[in-house]
């Protein structure tokens, strides 16, 4: 860290603590170590400033504080935890977990006054027994909808439960045009064997809205009947069609050593593979799934109907795989994946948490290694955990500075000038930290806190004597 000033130094945040609300397990786990997360999402005018930005990291994150922090409100009578966060056009949505029954749905703030966020509105949790970790917002015109899109993703608490039969998982579409009024519009419904959408991306191709889907286990679940990668046609929200869809056992290098999830990998690992995270590029000409230990696979979407496979990222053989989420930096030439790796102690496994790699991928049938980015967190080992307190969670990308969602290290900001080099500049570290995302809007960065809610910062105006909460 370089000034005083700088969004943090020790003397300006809470205490870091591991003792926090553990984050819960999103979905079943097949016998491996998964967890839950996101995606990166971001205007045009953001990626084209991301895109030819020239600035050094260290100004993006100069002068940042806390000015806001607040807790969703209870739905008759329940208080309900925080997943993701996104922001469109002055308003905050914050998706929800599991905690105290889930059905927290999407919260909607009113950000007009940064310090001074209002929840406006409640939507999406209208389905029994699910959860809404993910929303993304997008203004988009095609012949069937002008206006303001919400994609969210829907899951259930108990997958296919006989005593739940309303209950079941996809993808709610709403108008939210006028955010504190949101109208449901659709539901993409998936089969009840599946436990719903976990991530997706919404985009659009000229005039037609797509929406791209990550939904765990989905072959698995439904012996091959739908597929984890499903790319849904939205233009008319009203009647979401699916257009494509994929499932990691059609790759041609690991069909014959493929058993259920678990991939019998050359290595000498059975690594876990399915669809946990998936993001396109600014025109919707790539797709970026994350697809755990088989990395982060991409894909040319220009043709969504018939996309064709291009290449992936790799691992070495002491390396958990974990492709958890991506971000994009250098107009799509740089690709960020985070690997969400909570237990580091697997057999013949390095000893470390999960922690951040970063791409070239100029040729994107062959991404190329540029750097690994840690923090002191990645190798703590005097509190071991098997929670994922002390690992990476989701990036996000401003310019040349990764923003990066931490659980109890809160967000970590990286100078990535030098993509080969990556150096931390900044961190933000509220007490008893649960930081499940972030999101970079033009005036703040937003974080959502599992356990506390909203957290604005925002330049200057330093409130709570710049301490954390």
């Amino acid at each position: 860290m370089k000034k005083k000033n700088l969004l943090i130094t020790t003397a300006l945040v809470g205490t870091m603590t591991f003792g926090g609300v553990a984050p819960t397990l999103a979905h079943d786990a097949l016998g491996s170590d998964i967890n839950k997360g996101e995606r990166i999402v971001f205007s045009n005018e953001d990626l084209q400033k991301l895109a030819s930005s020239k600035l050094d990291g260290t100004k993006n994150v100069g002068n940042f504080t806390e000015a806001a922090a607040v807790q969703i409100s209870e739905l008759n009578g329940v208080q309900n935890n925080s997943a993701d966060v996104y922001a469109h056009k002055g308003y905050a949505y914050l998706g929800t977990h599991t905690a105290n029954g889930a059905n927290g749905g999407i919260r909607v703030f009113d950000l007009k006054d940064p310090t001074n966020p209002v929840e406006v509105a409640v939507f999406a949790n209208e389905i029994p027994n699910t959860w809404q970790e993910k929303v993304i917002v997008k203004t988009v015109n095609t012949p069937h909808f002008k206006g303001d899109l919400a994609a969210v993703s829907v899951q259930q608490t108990s997958r296919n439960n006989t005593n739940r039969p309303n209950s079941k998982g996809g993808v709610l579409l709403y108008d939210v045009t006028d955010p504190t009024n949101p109208t449901k519009l659709g539901f993409y419904e998936l089969d009840r064997r599946i436990t719903g959408t976990h991530e997706l991306y919404l985009t659009t191709q000229g005039n037609q809205a797509l929406v791209l889907a990550s939904s765990p286990y989905a072959d698995y679940y439904t012996n091959g009947e739908q597929e984890d990668f499903q790319i849904i046609d939205v233009s008319d929200p009203t009647n979401p069609n699916k257009l494509w869809g994929w499932d990691p056992r059609e790759l041609e290098e690991i069909p014959e050593s493929f058993n259920g999830y678990h991939w019998y990998a050359p290595d000498g690992h059975t690594r876990p593979v399915f669809n946990h995270s998936v993001i396109t590029d600014n025109n919707a000409q790539y797709a970026y799934v994350s697809m755990w230990d088989l990395g982060t696979v991409i894909f040319d979407i220009k043709d969504p109907e018939n996309p064709k496979y291009v290449g992936r990222t790799d691992y070495r053989d002491d390396q958990k795989g974990a492709a958890h989420s991506a971000a994009l930096a250098r107009g799509g030439n740089i690709l960020i994946e985070t690997r969400e790796v909570s237990n580091p102690h697997g057999a013949r496994y390095e000893s470390a948490y999960g922690y951040t790699r970063i791409f070239n991928i100029k040729d994107k049938s062959n991404p190329v290694l540029l750097s690994e980015f840690t923090t002191d967190l990645t190798y703590d080992f005097s509190n071991p955990v098997n929670t994922f307190a002390k690992t990476v969670h989701d990036p996000k990308v401003r310019g040349n500075t990764l923003y990066l969602s931490y659980y109890s290290g809160g967000v970590v900001m990286v100078d990535i000038t030098d993509p080969s080099n990556p150096t931390q500049i900044g961190q933000y570290t509220p007490n008893e930290a649960d930081v499940w995302g972030v999101f970079v809007d033009r005036n703040y960065i937003l974080a959502s806190d599992m356990g506390q809610g909203l957290k604005v910062l925002t330049r200057g105006n330093r409130t709570n004597n710049g301490q954390g909460r």
